[in-house]
C-alpha cells in the first residue's frame, strides 16, 4: 500500500484510528494530536495530513469522556499557533525560491505556493485567519509571511486569533453533531463532505481571480 493510500485511508477512516489509539496510547493521546497538527500547519511538505477532519474525529469522542473538550481546545489550539510559528520563520528563512530546490522541490508544488502567495497578496494579514478553514492553503500561507517578511507581532496576532476559532469551529461540530446516529452511521461520508467544504472558499477565489483574468483580458 502506498504512501497516499495510508494517507487516504487514516482519513477516511479516522475514528477508527483515533479509538485504538486512545486505547492504546491514553493521555498520550493529546501529544500525538499536538503533533498532527502542529506538522500539518508547520511544514509546507506536509499539506497533506488530516486537519479539520482530525480535529471533528477527536471532538466526537469527548461525549463518550474518551478525549476532555477543554484540553483537546488547548492542546490543538497550541499545535496549530506552535505550527504556524515555525513555518513562518522557516519561510523568512527560506524564502519562496525553496521550490526550485531539487529535494524540496519534489514534495512543495510551485502552483501552491503561487497560490497562497496570491492570495496573501490580496487580503494581506487577515489571510492567516481566512486560511485556517483552507486546507493545503493554509500551510502555505504562514509560510509566504514569512518570506514576505510581515511584522511578526502582526503574524503572531493574527496566528492566535486564526488558530483559536479554527480549532474552537471544528471541536464544537464534532462535540456537538459528531455522535448523532446519522453522523455515526455515515461518518466516512461526514468527513469527505467536511473536506469539500473546507476547500470551498479555496475553490470560489480561484473561480473569481478566473473571472477577473477573463473580463481583464477581454478588456
Amino acid at each position: 500500500m502506498s504512501l497516499i493510500t495510508h494517507i487516504i485511508d487514516f482519513m477516511l477512516h479516522i475514528d477508527q484510528y483515533l479509538i485504538d489509539i486512545v486505547k492504546h496510547y491514553g493521555t498520550l493521546t493529546y501529544g500525538i494530536l499536538f503533533l498532527m497538527i502542529f506538522m500539518e500547519t508547520g511544514f509546507v511538505v506536509t499539506p497533506f495530513l488530516p486537519g479539520d477532519s482530525l480535529l471533528f474525529a477527536a471532538a466526537a469522542l469527548a461525549p463518550q469522556h474518551a478525549l476532555n473538550i477543554w484540553l483537546l481546545f488547548i492542546v490543538c489550539t497550541a499545535g496549530a499557533i506552535i505550527g504556524d510559528t515555525v513555518n513562518y520563520h522557516i519561510g523568512r528563512a527560506a524564502g519562496t525560491g525553496i521550490t526550485r530546490s531539487p529535494r524540496v522541490g519534489r514534495f512543495v508544488k510551485e502552483e501552491h505556493m503561487t497560490k497562497a502567495t496570491e492570495f496573501f497578496n490580496r487580503y494581506g494579514g487577515k489571510t492567516i485567519i481566512m486560511a485556517r478553514f483552507m486546507p493545503m492553503i493554509r500551510t502555505f500561507i504562514p509560510f509566504v509571511a514569512g518570506a514576505s517578511h510581515m511584522k511578526y507581532r502582526d503574524f503572531i496576532t493574527y496566528n492566535i486569533i486564526g488558530a483559536a476559532v479554527w480549532v474552537a469551529v471544528c471541536l464544537c461540530f464534532g462535540f456537538f453533531f459528531g455522535n448523532i446516529k446519522i453522523v455515526k452511521d455515515n461518518f466516512e461520508i461526514v468527513l469527505i463532505l467536511i473536506i469539500v467544504i473546507s476547500l470551498l472558499p479555496a475553490v470560489i477565489s480561484g473561480i473569481n481571480a478566473w473571472r477577473h483574468n477573463r473580463n481583464h483580458n477581454v478588456k
